[in-house]
């Protein structure tokens, strides 16, 4: 499917050291590159940094 290839699931796991994770798509034309957002990390009760992880 086109819409697999183009937008493709992703976790994005937190630097904080939890292990905690988020799931979410990203389109790969506008990022081809790993994504790092800043989100909410619950076990540390702040925002930190996520990364993408393969």
């Amino acid at each position: 499917m086109a819409r697999d290839e183009l937008r493709p699931l992703i976790k994005l796991r937190s630097t904080a050291g939890t292990g905690h994770t988020y799931v979410t798509r990203k389109n790969r034309r506008n990022d081809p590159d790993r994504l790092t957002l800043r989100k909410y990390d619950p076990r540390v009760r702040r925002h930190v940094d996520y990364r993408e992880e393969r």
